[in-house]
């Protein structure tokens, strides 16, 4: 039976393996614990916003979008 320090050992080598040092890394990054309280923090972000407010800016952003594809159209027709 392999012990706690031989399989974290083998694991790390199979995902730099795998993965790189770079991917490894990244990895293993997902499974750390943060810091603070992120509902409490949550709450801070976006209780200033109204579903409204959030709506209209979706909406303004698409139509941004959607004019600066129809004028990339008309550039490229000229």
């Amino acid at each position: 039976m392999m012990t706690t320090l031989e399989i974290n050992r083998l694991g790390y080598q199979a995902l730099t393996n795998t993965l790189g040092f770079d991917g490894m890394i990244r990895f293993i990054r997902q499974f750390e614990l943060g810091s603070g309280d992120y509902t409490k923090d949550r709450h801070q972000w976006l209780d200033q916003f109204a579903v409204e407010d959030i709506f209209n800016q979706v909406q303004q952003q698409r139509e941004d979008s959607e004019q600066s594809i129809n004028l990339s159209i008309v550039d490229a027709e000229i």
